[in-house]
């Protein structure tokens, strides 16, 4: 990793009470970051090395446990990932060399466990780059399907709204039919009824000659896609049955 590309060093950052600088901040694709911390306590580990006695010895180590423990409980009050959003829900307690890990495992088995509960994960040199690949490509596949999630919702949104436009074209063009029905009953009643008594008038010399109005012979194109017409009959469905019970009564 390079830095102040992959990652960052010492950023200061505080809240309302306290100021906070973890050690490192990785920067993951996609703009989110993940905190590591390494001030783990190696003191009483080293100690241990330092004496000869088995006794003492297994009280040094015992002693690095509770201390990891103790450190532990730090990082979970601290919250790095409140300061550093977005950033998934812990931050990586880095310890430098895999026997450090081991020997506070050996001393405390429910240690591991214990930093899962309070967003605290252990991590060695071996598994810090593997976590943060792991980390990177899970949130990877959450963005994927979080935008498979949106685009299925808006294709869902689109598609309803296809339909309503379908409903109101259905509408406009039984409209329209009905208009150019009206239209012609007034030129055939214009026809049949009217121009038969203006004809008359003209045997008296009264007008001259009248104009007709042609009929109109077009009707509003039907529509034809499935999707529209199964909608329109659904929703007109209701209204046919009314219809025909005010016709049975």
């Amino acid at each position: 990793m390079v830095e102040h590309c992959d990652y960052v060093r010492q950023v200061t950052t505080s809240d309302d009470e306290r100021t906070l600088r973890p050690d490192l901040v990785v920067r993951i694709p996609g703009g989110k970051h993940v905190v590591v911390d390494a001030k783990a306590p190696l003191a009483a580990y080293l100690d241990a090395f330092e004496t000869t006695d088995e006794g003492e010895r297994a009280r040094h180590f015992a002693d690095h446990a509770r201390q990891v423990r103790d450190h532990v409980m730090k990082l979970a009050a601290k919250q790095y990932w409140r300061q550093f959003e977005p950033s998934p829900d812990f931050v990586v307690m880095f310890l430098p060399d895999e026997s450090y890990l081991r020997a506070a495992h050996e001393h405390d088995p429910a240690l591991a466990e214990d930093a899962w509960r309070a967003n605290v994960i252990l991590s060695s040199p071996s598994t810090l780059v593997a976590l943060l690949r792991t980390v990177a490509a899970t949130w990877q596949q959450e963005t994927v399907a979080e935008s498979a999630r949106e685009v299925h919702a808006l294709g869902r949104e689109l598609y309803e709204r296809i339909g309503k436009v379908g409903d109101h074209l259905g509408k406009l063009g039984r409209s329209l039919n009905g208009t150019v029905s009206a239209y012609n009953e007034a030129v055939g009643s214009l026809e049949t009824r009217v121009l038969v008594t203006a004809r008359k008038l003209e045997e008296h010399g009264i007008g001259g000659e009248l104009e007709m109005p042609a009929p109109v012979d077009r009707t509003a194109r039907p529509l034809t896609a499935p999707e529209l017409i199964e909608r329109e009959l659904v929703e007109r469905a209701p209204l046919a049955i009314l219809a025909g019970d005010a016709d049975a009564a």
